[in-house]
C-alpha cells in the first residue's frame, strides 16, 4: 500500500520553516520534540492554560493570582544595570496603587514601555511585599491600542530547550488557517453518539481551550482527535495483518513430534499448564497455511525460551530452519548456550551470528546458514543484513520485541518467504498498550511460573546508607551465592551526581577484593563483556557491577542478590526486569532498591508497589497509570506507536472500538484502493507515523 498524499493536504505537510518566526535553527530544535511539518505542530497539544480575564480591584488581589490591570504610571525608580537593586515602577488606577518590580532590566526599555503619565495594560502573577501588591516582571505590558495582542486565554505548550513559548504559539496560530475541510472518516452515527466535532473543529478547539476542563483527555475535541489517532494506528496494523496472514501465503509447519517428545522427556521437570496451552496455540498456528504472527508474553522466569525452542523444533522436524533474533550480544550468547545445551543432544546443529564476531568466523557461520547445515540460528541485528541468506527459514523468533520495531520483525520473516513469526517479551504489556503496539499479532500469555520458584524479597533503602549496604554485602558473597550491582550510567557526567558504573566498580573492587568484582556495560568490547560474564557465571567472580545491559535474559541461578542503585530513576517495567535476574535458583533471593531522596510522589508510589508486588502484569498496569506509555517498556522501545493526543489510561476503552472499525474497513477494501476509501487514506497520512506504514510504503 502506498499513501500518495492528496493535494488538499499539502499545506499541512509544509515544512515548519514556512511558518512565521521559524527558521532553520528553530526548525532543527523543534524536530526533536515536535516534528518537521505543520500537521505535527498542530498535533502538539497544550498542556495547561493561563486565564488573564480576571481584572480585580487592586485591594482585592490575592497573592499568587493571575491578574490583568489597566493603570497609569505615576512614578519610576529605575536603577542602572550594574546596580544590584531592582527597578520599581508605581502604577495607579481608580481602585488603588500597584508596584511593578524588575531585576536587571534594561533602563531604556522600562522608560520606553512605562512612561510616566501614560496608561498601560499589565498582566502577570501578583504577590505581596510589606503589605503592598506588586507584580515582578509582568508577562505583558501593552498600550490600550495593542490590547488585541494579549490573549485573555493563553494555551501553554510543552517546550524544549531553545524554543520560546511566544514563538511556538505564534507558529501554531499561523498553522490553524491551513486546516482544510476534510471528508469524515469515522462512522457519522458513532461521532454523533459521542457528540464529537468534526476533525477541523476539533483541531481548532484543541488550540483554543476556554477552561481547564478543555484540557481534560475526555473533552470532546481531545477524545475525537485521540480516536482519530487510534483508528489510524489500528488501520495500519490491520493492513499489516492483511499483508502478513493472507491464506496460502504462509508455510504449513507440522512436524512428526519426535524431537519435541525427546526434549520433553529429557527435562528434569514438567511443562506448566500455561506453557502447554501456549504451545497448543502455536502448533495450531503453525499447521495453518496462513502465516503465524503471534506474541507470547510471560513474566520473568515463566519459561518462554523453552516454549520457543519447542516451536523451533516443530519446524526443524519438517526439514526447515528456525532463527532467534535477540537485542544484545550478551542475550544472544546466553540463548545460544541454553538452546545448544538442550538441542545438540538431539542431533540439532545450532549456530550463533553476532555483529561482534570476527570476519572469518562470521563467514563460516553464514555458510552454514546458507547451506542449511545450521538448523537453529541465534543472532543479533547481524541476522537482518542483506548478506545473510537462509536455506529454508520456517520460523523467526524475535526475543524482547520492545527493543525492535515492526520493520525488523518483518525483515527477518521475509528472509524465509513469509515464514512464521513468534514474538516473545518478558516485559508484561498492559492490554491497551498491547493492542496499539502489537495489534498486528495474536497474543498468548504464560501466566504461571515453574513449580518451586520463590517470590523475591524486595526492600527500599536510602543511598545515604551506601556504606551499610556494602558492609552487609561483604558477608553474603560466596562461590555459591553471587550478586548484581546495577548502576544507571556508564561514566560520570558533569550534569549528574549519579555515581557511574565504572566509579562504583572501582570502589567495590577496593572494598570487596575477595569477591573479585567484574564490570559489564554496553560500551565494552564483546570479548571483554564475554570474559566478565564467564567469570561471574563460573563463580570466579561473585559480584557483577553492570548497567542495564543485563536487563533481560541473563540467567545465573547462583545469583540471589541484586542491588539497583538510583532505583527512582527507572520505570517499574525495567525494575521488574532487573529484579528478574535473581530468583532463578533454589536459594531465597533479595532485591535492594537503593534510592536517592527526597522522592517525588510518583517515584515513591512506584518504588512502594515494586516492593509490595512480584506480579509483572500488575506492575505494568501501574507503570502505565503513573508514567504513561512512553516509559512503559524502558528507554529503548522501537515498536511504540507515536501518539501525540492519546492518553491510554483515559482512552483505553476506545482502542477496541477503533480495532473493530478498522477491521470492518479493511474487510470491505483490503488495500484502501477505491474512491470510497479516500478518507481513510487521508486519516493515515495525517496521523500514522508507526513503522508499520513506513514499511508498507517502502514496498
Amino acid at each position: 500500500m502506498h499513501l500518495n498524499r492528496p493535494a488538499l493536504l499539502f499545506p499541512l505537510f509544509a515544512s515548519l520553516t514556512s511558518l512565521p518566526g521559524i527558521g532553520s535553527r528553530l526548525s532543527a530544535i523543534m524536530e526533536k520534540r515536535i516534528g518537521t511539518t505543520v500537521i505535527e505542530l498542530l498535533r502538539h497539544a497544550p498542556a495547561s492554560l493561563i486565564d488573564r480575564r480576571a481584572r480585580p480591584a487592586i485591594p482585592d488581589i490575592i497573592a499568587g493570582q493571575m491578574v490583568t490591570i489597566e493603570a497609569v504610571t505615576i512614578s519610576q525608580d529605575i536603577t542602572p544595570r550594574h546596580i544590584q537593586r531592582p527597578s520599581r515602577v508605581v502604577m495607579e488606577n481608580e481602585t488603588g496603587q500597584i508596584t511593578l518590580v524588575f531585576f536587571r532590566a534594561d533602563p531604556d526599555y522600562l522608560k520606553r514601555v512605562l512612561p510616566v503619565g501614560e496608561r498601560r495594560i499589565i498582566s502577570g502573577i501578583a504577590d505581596m511585599f510589606q503589605g503592598q501588591v506588586q507584580i515582578s516582571h509582568p508577562d505583558y505590558i501593552i498600550s490600550l491600542a495593542q490590547s488585541d495582542e494579549m490573549p485573555l486565554l493563553e494555551p501553554i505548550y510543552p517546550l524544549t530547550a531553545g524554543l520560546k513559548a511566544k514563538t511556538l504559539r505564534k507558529a501554531i496560530q499561523a498553522s490553524l488557517p491551513k486546516i482544510p475541510d476534510l471528508p469524515e472518516w469515522s462512522d457519522p452515527h458513532f461521532i454523533a453518539q459521542h457528540s464529537w466535532p468534526d476533525f477541523k473543529s476539533a483541531m481548532l478547539s484543541l488550540h483554543a481551550p476556554q477552561s481547564l476542563d478543555h484540557l481534560d483527555p475526555h473533552h470532546s475535541a481531545r477524545s475525537r482527535l485521540a480516536f482519530d489517532e487510534l483508528l489510524a494506528n489500528q488501520l495500519a496494523l490491520a493492513l499489516i495483518r492483511q499483508e502478513s496472514t493472507v491464506q496460502g501465503d504462509g508455510q504449513t509447519q507440522a512436524g512428526d513430534g519426535s524431537l519435541r517428545e525427546a526434549l520433553i522427556k529429557s527435562l528434569p521437570f514438567s511443562l506448566t499448564n500455561s506453557q502447554e496451552t501456549v504451545l497448543d496455540e502455536i502448533y495450531s498456528d503453525q499447521a495453518q497455511p496462513a502465516r503465524m504472527m503471534r506474541l507470547v508474553q510471560g513474566d520473568v522466569g515463566s519459561g518462554k525460551t523453552l516454549v520457543a525452542l519447542l516451536a523451533m523444533l516443530n519446524v526443524v522436524e519438517t526439514g526447515q530452519q528456525a532463527a532467534l533474533l535477540a537485542p544484545t550480544e550478551i542475550l544472544a550468547r546466553q540463548h545460544f548456550t541454553t538452546l545448544a545445551k538442550l538441542a545438540e543432544p538431539l542431533g540439532i546443529h545450532c549456530a550463533l551470528l553476532t555483529g561482534g564476531a570476527k570476519t572469518m568466523a562470521k563467514k563460516a557461520v553464514m555458510a552454514e546458514i546458507a547451506s542449511g547445515q545450521a538448523q537453529i540460528i541465534i543472532g543479533t541485528h547481524a541476522l537482518l543484513t542483506d548478506d545473510v541468506n537462509f536455506d529454508q527459514l520456517g520460523l523467526a523468533v524475535v526475543d524482547e520485541q520492545h527493543r525492535f520495531g515492526v520493520r525488523q520483525r518483518l525483515l527477518l520473516s521475509e528472509k524465509g518467504k513469509n515464514c512464521d513469526v513468534l514474538v516473545m517479551t518478558a516485559t508484561p504489556i498492559p492490554r491497551t498498550l498491547a493492542m496499539t503496539a502489537y495489534g498486528d499479532l495474536k497474543s498468548s500469555i504464560i501466566a504461571d511460573k515453574p513449580a518451586g520458584r520463590k517470590p523475591i524479597d524486595t526492600a527500599l533503602i536510602s543511598l545515604d546508607r551506601i556504606a551499610e549496604i556494602i558492609e552487609k554485602l561483604k558477608g553474603k558473597l560466596a562461590p555459591d551465592q553471587r550478586a548484581y550491582w546495577i548502576c544507571p550510567l556508564v561514566e560520570d557526567s558533569d550534569k549528574s551526581d549519579i555515581m557511574a558504573a565504572e566509579n562504583r566498580f572501582a570502589q567495590l573492587a577496593k572494598l570487596l577484593p575477595s569477591a573479585n568484582p567484574m564490570l559489564v556495560h554496553g560500551r565494552m568490547k564483546a570479548e571483554e563483556k564475554e570474559a566478565a560474564m564467564s567469570a561471574f557465571q563460573s563463580g570466579a567472580s561473585q559480584l557483577l557491577v553492570a548497567t542495564t545491559v543485563i536487563e533481560v535474559g541473563v540467567d545465573v541461578p547462583e545469583a540471589s542478590i541484586i542491588i539497583i542503585e538510583h532505583a527512582e530513576r527507572f520505570g517499574l517495567a525495567q525494575l521488574h526486569q532487573l529484579r528478574g535476574r535473581v530468583g532463578r535458583g533454589h536459594a531465597q533471593s533479595a532485591c535492594l532498591l537503593a534510592y536517592q531522596g527526597p522522592l517525588s510522589e510518583t517515584a515513591k508510589a512506584r518504588l512502594t508497589i515494586m516492593r509490595d508486588s512480584n506480579d509483572g502484569f500488575r506492575l505494568a498496569e501501574e507503570d502505565l497509570r503513573l508514567r504513561g506509555p512512553g516509559e512503559i517498556l524502558g528507554q529503548r522501545q522501537s515498536g511504540m506507536p507515536e501518539f501525540a493526543l492519546v492518553d491510554l489510561a483515559a482512552h483505553g476503552d476506545l482502542i477496541a472500538i477503533a480495532r473493530k472499525m478498522a477491521d470492518a474497513i479493511i474487510a470491505k477494501d483490503k488495500e484502501l484502493a477505491t474512491p470510497q476509501s479516500a478518507p481513510y487514506r487521508l486519516l493515515l497520512s495525517l496521523f500514522e507515523k508507526d513503522n508499520a506504514v513506513k514499511f508498507l510504503n517502502s514496498g
